[in-house]
Parts: structure tokens; sequence; C-alpha cells
């Protein structure tokens, strides 16, 4: 059952999660607009889609307190999709996103996880970090100074008032006084109603009008495998930064499902795909939100905004909140990872800095993850090629992995000496892995036998076991 009903998972920490919700309800405004901008998505459609996915993540999802919503690296993927067939093709792929995720939910995807490396993990922090960093450094071009002087006094408050109170979240201390500031005409602060026409009436739900066709099936289809992969690449990235955060660990399997079943919905009320998001995520746990509440506070929060102050929503001014982002992009990166470059194997640093360098290049995370790890692997296979091969007498011992890498390395060794009458061959500390090796071991043997020699052949006690099975 996906729907959580625990009570230690929503009570405990009602002030904080409150408080925490609206800090970050209100910090999602600007992003999520933002890129339904260059989506070509209606913004009121991105900010209701955005309720919808904070709503049922908030309830089905399996790490509380992780932000989900109309993410940017979602809306990027469906740019293309939208320029040459329209929303409502969107919408359709959204729906089957949806649809995707809930399947491998159940196939257990979550378990690739293992797969992904330490430095991976550091490359996509450091990268997320430094996108929401940088998208907040394009939005002051062609800023007045009071822009840039709000921003600063933002950033300074930002670590000045967690050591003056920690009874309510400093951000949203910030915004309320900011808001307050920004009514004043002759400061000309840009606010968020200047990002984009706040107009549109809320969707009610509906099926996409689209041909149900086979060939609007091939349409959506690469689509809605991108904005999949995409979809639990960063959420599954995010849960464990939040477990970190929070001292507590997530459910992997029910967040992917969780994931699709939110996607399925938004959907069906005509709304863009949706994921965690590293940066709200983030806002939310360092302003106190803990349990389910915290999000669902953020959704509802957002769905009041919307709804009936979107007057007062439009007034906020987008310089505190490229302050607060700054912060957060400062908190969000792994600063450890620097530090302990020099203690690293320059492999592992080679991986981070290539994840990060294509995540911020490309902009996709699919991209960098996946050339991240496997890198990984290419280097962990030629690691693990490293065997050693050295004789004693008439005995060669092999220390090392015997697989398709390895393999021709020990055949090579015994094609270039002297064989002889009675040799032993010990690989006892050369687990064999794959049919490559076993071949390897049966052209030695054959070697010996053209040459009308015994070889006596010592494996270890695995592949012994193996054999007799």
């Amino acid at each position: 059952m996906l729907l959580s009903i625990k009570r230690d998972e929503w009570l405990g920490n009602v002030k904080n999660d409150l408080l925490g919700g609206l800090v970050t309800a209100v910090a999602l405004i600007p992003e999520v607009i933002g890129f339904a901008i260059i989506a070509g998505v209606n913004p009121m459609t991105a900010l209701f889609a955005s309720v919808i996915t904070a709503i049922v993540t908030s309830l089905t999802g399996g790490r509380p307190a992780m932000m989900s919503a109309a993410a940017g690296s979602m809306a990027l993927v469906m740019v293309v999709l939208i320029k040459n067939y329209g929303i409502e093709y969107m919408i359709a792929a959204t729906i089957l996103t949806g649809f995707f995720q809930l399947l491998f939910g159940y196939l257990g995807i979550h378990k690739l996880m293992r797969f992904i490396s330490k430095p991976v993990m550091m490359g996509f922090v450091n990268a997320l970090a430094l996108l929401i960093f940088l998208a907040q450094i394009q939005q002051l071009e062609h800023q007045n100074g009071t822009t840039y002087a709000v921003v600063g006094i933002t950033v300074v408050l930002m670590y000045v008032l967690p050591r003056v109170t920690r009874a309510v979240p400093p951000a949203l201390i910030i915004i309320v006084a900011m808001t307050c500031i920004a009514l004043m005409p002759q400061l000309q602060l840009q606010t968020v109603g200047d990002l984009g026409e706040m107009t549109g009436v809320l969707a009610l739900p509906g099926i996409p009008m689209v041909p149900f066709t086979f060939e609007t099936l091939v349409i959506i289809t690469p689509t809605a495998l991108a904005l999949a992969f995409v979809g639990l690449m960063e959420s599954l990235l995010t849960l464990p930064l939040i477990n970190k955060m929070t001292g507590t660990l997530g459910d992997n399997k029910r967040e992917v499902k969780s994931q699709g079943l939110a996607n399925i919905i938004t959907g069906f009320f005509g709304g863009p795909a949706g994921c965690a998001m590293i940066g709200q995520a983030v806002i939310n746990v360092e302003s106190g939100g803990r349990k389910r509440l915290s999000t669902l506070t953020a959704g509802l929060t957002l769905f009041i905004l919307i709804v009936f102050f979107k007057d007062v929503m439009v007034q906020i001014p987008t310089a505190a909140l490229i302050g607060i982002m700054i912060v957060v992009a400062v908190k969000t990166f792994s600063w450890s990872s620097l530090r302990e470059i020099p203690c690293l194997p320059a492999t592992e640093t080679a991986i981070m800095v290539v994840t990060v360098i294509l995540v911020v290049y490309t902009h996709n995370l699919a991209i960098g993850i996946l050339v991240g790890v496997l890198l990984s692997m290419v280097i962990f296979i030629v690691q693990l090629a490293n065997i050693n091969v050295s004789r004693e007498n008439k005995t060669v011992k092999v220390t090392g992995p015997l697989f398709f890498v390895s393999a021709q390395t020990v055949i090579t060794y015994f094609e270039n000496i002297t064989l002889e009458d009675g040799m032993r061959l010990d690989l006892s500390e050369a687990p064999i892995w794959d049919k490559a090796g076993r071949d390897a071991v049966i052209t030695i043997r054959h070697l010996f036998e053209e040459a009308d020699l015994s070889l006596e052949v010592t494996t270890s006690a695995t592949d012994s076991e193996e054999r007799r099975n």
C-alpha cells in the first residue's frame, strides 16, 4: 500500500514542518515558472502540476521531506516534443512517463543505484549545486543596483539570522520582509509577476486530445522514456542526500512508484512531468522540514497562493529568492569532496570531474551520470585486469580474477616460456569469472598436450565447487 498513514511520519515536528513547507512553496515558484517558459508551458499549468506532484509524493513517497515538483531537468527533455507536436502530446508523454516509472518500481530499477559509485554521486551533487548557482547568476543579467543589493543582503541574512533565532526559518523572514520592501515602486525590483503571464484557469481531470494510434505511441515513447529515467535518476540521487541531512533512511522502491503515480495523476490534470528537486529539498530540510507534513504543506501552500493569493504571490521579489537559492547552492555543494581530492586516487577524481563537467555543460543529468557510471566500470575492470603471474621452480602462480580482460595475459605468459613436464598451474588465488577464464585454462592445457607434457592445475575452492555442481 503506497498511501502512508503512519503517525510518526506526519507528526512530531509539526511547527518546523509547517514553516519549512511555507518557505519551500515560495522557493518553488521562480524555478517552476522559469522552466515552464523555456519548455513552452503555461506557468499556471506548471505551478498546478507542482501542487499535484508535491501532494501525491507527500502521501505516497518513500522519502519524507524530499520535495518533488515540475523540475527544470524534466522541462528541458520536453522542449522538442512540445515544439514539434504541441502541449497535448506533452500531456500524453507525461502519463506514459508515470506508467513507465510505476513499472520500473515493480521491476526493482532502484537496485541499479548500487552501480553508481561515490565519485559519480559527488559529481552529481556538485553539478546540481553549480547549475542552481549559475541559474541564479543568469537571472541577475540586466538588473539594477538595488537588485544586487537585495541579493547581497539576503545572502548575509541567511547566515546571520540563524544565530539570532531558530524559531522561524531565515528564508521565511527574508521573503516576508523583502516582499514588503518590494512594494515601494521607486526601487524597481523585479517580482515573480514579471517572470511570465500568470493567467489561466486550473485544469480539470481529462484525457489528452491526441489520436489514440500506434503513431502517437511512437512519437511520445522516446520522450516518455527519457523523462522516466531522468526523473528517477534525479529523485534516487537526491534521496541519499536527504538521508544524510536528516540522519534517516528513505525507501527507494516506494519512491520510484510514487514518482510514477504522481506523474500519471499530473498528466490527467494536463500538467508536465516532475521529479525530486534537490534545491527545494535542501531548502525544506534546512528550514526544519523532516516529515511528510512539510512537503504536503508546500503543495497546499502553493495551491492557496495560486488560487487565492495570486496578487500577493506576484509581488515577491525575485532578488530575495535568488539570494536564498545562492546560499542553497553553496550548502548543497560537497566541499568535503574538494578536501578529499589529495587523498583520493586520480581515477576517482577524474570520474567526479567528468561527471560535473558533462552535467553542467549539457544540462542533462542522464548523460553525465551514465558516462560517469560507464567510466567507473571501465576503470574498475582495468584495475581488476592487473593480475600477477609469478613462478617458483615448476609452479606458476596466478593472483587476481581470471576473466575476459585478464585471460590473455596468462595464455601469453605460457606461450613465452619453456614448458616443462610436471609443471603446476596454481589458480587457488585466481577465481575464474567467465567462459574466457575457463577457456584460458583449456588453452594452456592444450599447449602442454601438444608438447606431450603433463600439467597439474589447482583451482580455488569456489571454482572446484562450481565444477562439481
